[in-house]
């Protein structure tokens, strides 16, 4: 283990090295005081900042009253008005009512059902491209 010598015995036998330790000593004072001064600082002034954000954030009983006036839309993510917002969601509920296979032409759901069949093959067939 190590050991510091403070000289501190020095104090007692001798008087004319008495006011070198104390200067020393103050020094030492000095030095962590003007430390501690300059660490504390920027915490004050990142703790006045908090302060400042929690006042200026608005309050979320606040935030979930408030009307949307803008919003995007679900196909593109397009920007649209409340208007047009609700117009849309309109044409896509109307659109609930039509069932799968009639939004699909029929070329399309040709190629899907050959698809579904290749996929279903290749389970009892693996080397099948």
């Amino acid at each position: 283990m190590y050991q510091i010598d403070w000289d501190v015995k020095d104090i007692h036998n001798s008087q004319n090295q008495v006011f070198p330790i104390r200067k020393r000593n103050l020094a030492i004072a000095a030095v962590i005081s003007c430390q501690m001064a300059i660490l504390s600082f920027p915490n004050q002034v990142f703790a006045e900042n908090k302060i400042s954000s929690l006042q200026e954030d608005t309050p979320e009983e606040v935030l979930r009253a408030e009307i949307y006036t803008d919003a995007r839309s679900p196909i593109d993510g397009r920007q649209l008005s409340a208007a047009e917002y609700t117009e849309l969601m309109e044409k896509m509920r109307s659109l609930d009512s039509i069932p799968p296979e009639d939004l699909v032409s029929p070329k399309v759901r040709e190629v899907i059902d050959l698809l579904r069949l290749r996929k279903f093959l290749r389970q009892f067939i693996p080397f099948i491209p």
